[in-house]
């Protein structure tokens, strides 16, 4: 449970540095510019933010269902796939992955005008998802197996859902920077 905690840490303390970083680098930039795209078929700097708002969105009830103490899904209780699944996400969400990931349809971004709040909103929900892990610290995570917001066949342990949420919010922070960089 040490190596666990560590790790749970390390995951909080990246979460809100993304916040932080969110925060300096794109919480002073206009409506315009978080609006601007660099051609029509990429997204804006609030685009990203509002994907990854939609997208964080979707852990809230997972979370909260693992600390309400809900039996596992049918798809949760399977041995293999969670594994699996978490590893294959994890690697397609890195930063460093070159590879275009399409955003599931449910959590597409408005196509424009993107809230002047954008960033100040990640930010606030980007707490929230810090104090849900932490009030998780005392579960195994990576026994906790939970069913990700995307399909419910794609099942994972709480502890990889943590690190998806924090490299898919490091691959889209890389993003903006680009947009943000071509404008």
């Amino acid at each position: 449970m040490a190596a666990q905690r560590a790790e749970l840490a390390n995951l909080v303390a990246t979460a809100n540095n993304v916040a932080s970083e969110a925060k300096s680098v794109f919480g002073n930039l206009s409506v315009a510019q978080l609006n601007w795209k660099p051609s029509s078929d990429r997204w804006s700097v609030g685009q990203c933010f509002a994907h990854l708002i939609s997208s964080n969105q979707g852990y809230f009830p997972v979370i909260e269902n693992v600390l309400a103490g809900k039996k596992p899904t049918f798809w949760e209780s399977l041995p293999v796939l969670p594994g699996l699944m978490g590893k294959i996400l994890i690697k397609s969400l890195d930063p460093a992955s070159t590879r275009k990931v399409k955003a599931p349809k449910k959590f597409q971004p408005a196509q424009s005008d993107i809230s002047g709040s954008v960033i100040n909103d990640f930010v606030a929900q980007q707490a929230q998802i810090v104090e849900k892990m932490q009030a998780t610290e005392h579960l195994d995570l990576k026994r906790t197996i939970v069913t990700s917001p995307i399909a419910a066949a794609i099942t994972y342990s709480l502890m990889d859902a943590y690190r998806i949420i924090v490299v898919h919010e490091q691959r889209h922070f890389q993003q903006a920077k680009r947009v943000m960089e071509e404008s």
